[in-house]
């Protein structure tokens, strides 16, 4: 059994569909691991539909473009996958960026909400009035590590102090959304192949940072290009482990 030269990407109209469908397949298995916390696929597919439906809750429009600015961290796959799922379009932004880069990027993109790191808070108060995002949440690294957050916050922010001082009006903490989100419901959007699922913006590097779009099909396509080289050699049945790194 080798590697076909064709892939079918029909099965799924969406990353939310797929998402939705494998997570209640492996709700069991462990998904992701951050500094020594892991949640499983369950936790995953509970925290984003929570954030979903927090969302949908402030008004947005079918297709409206939310902002995610953080590193590698577990609130990560939870915001995408929730934006996703809500209908929406993800922007994903550089944590590094400048004001000026940030700035451009919320008003090309036309992002209407943003999750941010509380490091990197403060870059996002010194433009947000000129762009047209409207609702904030802000995250702290150790919102879901669980006991251990509070000692996490508590180093990064008094400790090595890498929370520059921020003051944004109207803004929501992570761990208080995802409690509104709870009480709320995520209402079904008909996502299909040709809808934007991200907005994925270039370096900048020769000019002006632009961004690419990529719809559904995209994304699902290219996971399927993924599956078909790794099929050959692994099991579904049994729990596989992906190691990713960020290079620089």
């Amino acid at each position: 059994m080798g590697v076909p030269a064709e892939i079918d990407y029909s099965e799924y109209r969406s990353l939310g569909e797929l998402f939705e469908s494998n997570t209640e397949k492996y709700r069991e298995r462990l998904a992701y691991t951050n500094m020594g916390r892991t949640i499983s696929f369950g936790d995953l597919e509970r925290l984003s539909q929570a954030f979903g439906a927090w969302l949908q809750g402030k008004g947005l429009a079918r297709g409206a473009r939310v902002a995610v600015m953080m590193p590698n961290c577990l609130q990560y796959p939870v915001c995408v996958f929730g934006i996703l799922r809500a209908g929406y379009v993800v922007v994903n932004v550089n944590p590094l960026y400048t004001a000026r880069e940030l700035e451009h990027q919320l008003k090309d993109s036309g992002s209407e909400a943003i999750v941010i790191l509380e490091n990197f808070a403060h870059v996002l108060e010194q433009v947000i009035a000129r762009t047209p995002v409207k609702h904030v949440v802000i995250a702290s690294l150790g919102d879901l590590l669980g006991a251990k957050g509070a000692i996490v916050n508590f180093v990064v922010r008094r400790v090595k102090k890498m929370v520059p001082r921020w003051q944004i009006p109207g803004t929501i903490r992570f761990n208080a959304m995802i409690r509104e989100g709870e009480r709320l419901d995520l209402k079904r959007v008909a996502v299909g192949h040709e809808d934007i699922a991200f907005l994925q913006y270039t370096g900048g590097t020769t000019g002006v940072s632009k961004g690419a779009v990529l719809l559904h099909r995209n994304v699902l396509a290219n996971l399927e290009q993924a599956a078909a080289w790794l099929r050959p050699f692994v099991d579904e049945n049994e729990p596989q482990a992906i190691v990713t790194t960020a290079c620089s």
